[in-house]
């Protein structure tokens, strides 16, 4: 009952535009990988290298921005990171039909997109809690967490069709609208936003951030625990698309579907998240799922081809899909609620690049380690690190439920 009740016009019009662009980056899965294998004819180094170097330029530009977001209203933000996503992203298809296109356009590209959802989340974040707050706070991180998984059942093969009909670009083409469609359903919004005070903007570096995650008994866990999580199972996606589309011979329509039907397990998740956690806790929620997400990936390094293979893919792919998908939304609202008002841009920015120069370094290291040890091999030493992850979840009930309480929006004087 409470997952349909109405949270406002404003917050379906900052629903719908990030549907559009879940959507279109839905549609555009794997599209760098895709275009440096198929048109650029890159391997295992080159596609790992393109994923990591776009991944930590990208977060190191976003270094100064989250103090400057700090301090200014979050939606023109919002917008004008959509506009920069969406320049960044035409860009490729231009030069591929003028027959320019190379791979340092494609680093750039990634690196300014990289830069700019950085940047865009950690605005977005702040401007949520501004929007909705207390027991709706969960049920809005519940709908986004749901139309996310909902466009990726939709988008990839959709996406997969659309390159083998039209090209390999197409779906490239397709995100920068809609981050433009995005721009326009910000902008659409409407209402005041005040502007932040100016007072202790010296104090809104980064260093902030990090220093009040690690200083946090109960966000300290949480903090290791996702990024290293989350860098072990991206770093043997660039390995897994070229062994996927090279050896093991799959269609790129076929890549798609691997990675689009298991999403329906993120839809389950999302909408059980809610429920689990007024049944059981949070605490017991996060656990269990922070567990369990960690339990899949090693299945990977058997794929084989065929019908079998794809298969076995697509059930990895749906167990941990769907623990991610009660994971998240339960994590992000207890984060949001843990940390003061004005800390969230800066906490946000600080956990999301950590987060992506993790992801850029392992990227990089595990595509030098598929080059001597072998494509499987590496897949695999990724799957075994993550058993070993659910060690840095939280382990005391009470931290986790009483956090929130313990940590309301400070004053404006707070450091």
């Amino acid at each position: 009952m409470d997952g349909r009740r109405s949270l406002g016009r404003r917050f379906g019009c900052l629903w719908a535009a990030y549907a559009v662009s879940a959507f279109g980056t839905s549609l555009s899965f794997g599209a760098f990988p895709l275009i440096a294998v198929l048109v650029l004819h890159a391997g295992p180094a080159a596609v790992s290298a393109l994923a990591a170097a776009g991944l930590a330029v990208g977060a190191a530009v976003a270094v100064p921005l989250g103090p400057w977001v700090e301090f200014r209203r979050k939606r023109p933000v919002m917008v004008a990171m959509d506009l920069v996503r969406f320049a960044a992203l035409l860009s490729v298809p231009a030069a591929y039909a003028l027959g320019v296109l190379g791979f340092v356009q494609l680093l750039v590209v990634s690196v300014v997109v990289a830069a700019a959802d950085i940047t865009f989340g950690a605005a977005s974040g702040a401007f949520l809690k501004s929007l909705v707050g207390g027991e709706d706070l969960l049920i809005a991180n519940g709908r986004f967490e749901a139309t996310n998984w909902t466009t990726i059942v939709i988008g990839p093969p959709l996406g997969g069709a659309a390159i083998g009909l039209f090209g390999p670009v197409t779906t490239l083409l397709a995100d920068a609208v809609s981050y433009l469609l995005s721009a326009l359903g910000i902008r659409a919004i409407g209402g005041g936003e005040p502007r932040p005070a100016p007072a202790g903007a010296a104090k809104g570096s980064l260093v902030e951030g990090w220093r009040y995650i690690l200083t946090s008994p109960v966000l300290r866990p949480l903090f290791f625990n996702t990024v290293l999580v989350n860098a072990l199972i991206m770093v043997p996606m660039p390995l897994l698309t070229v062994l996927m589309l090279g050896p093991l011979g799959f269609a790129p329509w076929q890549y798609a579907l691997a990675f689009s039907v298991p999403c329906l397990g993120g839809l389950l998740g999302s909408r059980i998240a809610r429920p689990l956690v007024a049944r059981y806790g949070r605490h017991r929620v996060l656990l269990t799922s922070g567990v369990l997400r960690a339990c899949w990936p090693l299945g990977l390094a058997f794929a084989g081809p065929g019908t079998a293979g794809l298969l076995l893919v697509m059930a990895v792919e749906l167990g941990v899909i769907t623990s991610c998908a009660v994971f998240n939304p339960v994590f992000s609202t207890f984060r949001l609620e843990t940390t003061p008002t004005d800390r969230v841009v800066r906490t946000l920015s600080a956990w999301s690049v950590t987060g992506k120069l993790t992801t850029a370094a392992l990227t990089a290291l595990w595509g030098l380690l598929a080059t001597f040890t072998g494509t499987r091999e590496a897949i695999a030493l990724a799957g075994l690190l993550l058993l070993a992850t659910p060690l840095l979840l939280p382990r005391q009930p009470a931290a986790v439920s009483e956090a929130s309480q313990d940590a309301l929006p400070s004053s404006a004087g707070s450091t």
